[in-house]
C-alpha cells in the first residue's frame, strides 16, 4: 500500500500539467563526465556555424568520432551567436551577460553549466560565476530549474506557460543528466522531473526550438538552427 502511495504521489507531481504522465514523455540521457566524452560545439572545422544536429553529426564523423547524443545547448542570437557566456576548449568565445532583460534567459536566477579540465560538471548561478582557466566548456542560459534540490520558487504548479523544453541537471554523484520533454510542459513540471531523478541542480537550456538526438532512446532529431550544441561521443 505504501509503495502504491509513493508511485501515486510521483505521478501527481508530474500530472499538474495534464499532458505529462510519466518519464516516457521525456528523453532522458545520463552521462558520467569522468569517463564519457562531453563536448560543446558551435562551428565546424572551417569556422562555419554548425546550426543543426545533422551538421554536428557530420563534423564528429569527420573527426573520427561517433555521436551518441546531442541537443541544443543554450539560447542564441538571431545570427546563431551564443546568448551570454560561451567557452569552448578553454577559450572565451562570448562574454558573460549579467544584464536585466525580457525573456526566459533573464528569469532569475539564471545560470551557467560548465565542465572543467578534470571533467567535473557544475551548474552555478550567473552572479556567482568567476573566470577560471580550468573551465574547458561553459554555456550560459536561464532560468535555473533547481536550486539546492528545490524547484525554483518563481515557477507555479498551475502555470499555463507550456512548451517543449530541454535542460541539464547534475546528480548527487556528479553525473550529468540531459532531459527534453516530448510534450509541452510548464517550468514547474519540467523542473520536477530533474528533482525526482535525484538532481540537486538543473538549468533550463531552451524551449520550442529544442531538438535532441538520442538513438539509444529511439529519439532521433537532426534538424534545427542553433547556436551552441552539446554532444556526447564515443
Amino acid at each position: 500500500m505504501r509503495i502504491a502511495l509513493i508511485i501515486l504521489s510521483f505521478y501527481f507531481v508530474l500530472s499538474c500539467d495534464k499532458k505529462i504522465k510519466d518519464e516516457n514523455n521525456f528523453v532522458i540521457f545520463k552521462v558520467n563526465p569522468k569517463i564519457e566524452n562531453i563536448a560543446f560545439y558551435w562551428k565546424d572545422n572551417d569556422g562555419i556555424i554548425l546550426k543543426s544536429i545533422n551538421n554536428l553529426k557530420d563534423k564528429t564523423q569527420q573527426d573520427k568520432k561517433k555521436l551518441r547524443f546531442a541537443m541544443n545547448g543554450g539560447m542564441f542570437e538571431p545570427n546563431n551567436f551564443p546568448k551570454g557566456l560561451y567557452i569552448e576548449n578553454f577559450n572565451i568565445l562570448n562574454k558573460i551577460d549579467t544584464l536585466a532583460g525580457k525573456g526566459n534567459f533573464y528569469l532569475k536566477p539564471n545560470g551557467i553549466f560548465y565542465l572543467t579540465r578534470n571533467k567535473d560538471a557544475e551548474i552555478i548561478e550567473t552572479e556567482s560565476f568567476r573566470d577560471n582557466p580550468d573551465i574547458q566548456y561553459a554555456t550560459q542560459s536561464g532560468p535555473l530549474l533547481l536550486i539546492n534540490g528545490k524547484v525554483n520558487p518563481i515557477f507555479k504548479k498551475d502555470s499555463k506557460n507550456i512548451n517543449i523544453r530541454n535542460g541539464v541537471g547534475i546528480l548527487k554523484n556528479g553525473n550529468v543528466i540531459f532531459i527534453m520533454s516530448k510534450l509541452e510542459v510548464n517550468f514547474y513540471n519540467f523542473a520536477s522531473i530533474f528533482r525526482e531523478l535525484g538532481c540537486n541542480k538543473a538549468l533550463y537550456l531552451d524551449g520550442f526550438v529544442s531538438r535532441t538526438y538520442c538513438p539509444e532512446e529511439k529519439w532521433i532529431q537532426k534538424d534545427g538552427s542553433f547556436g551552441v550544441m552539446i554532444g556526447v561521443t564515443e
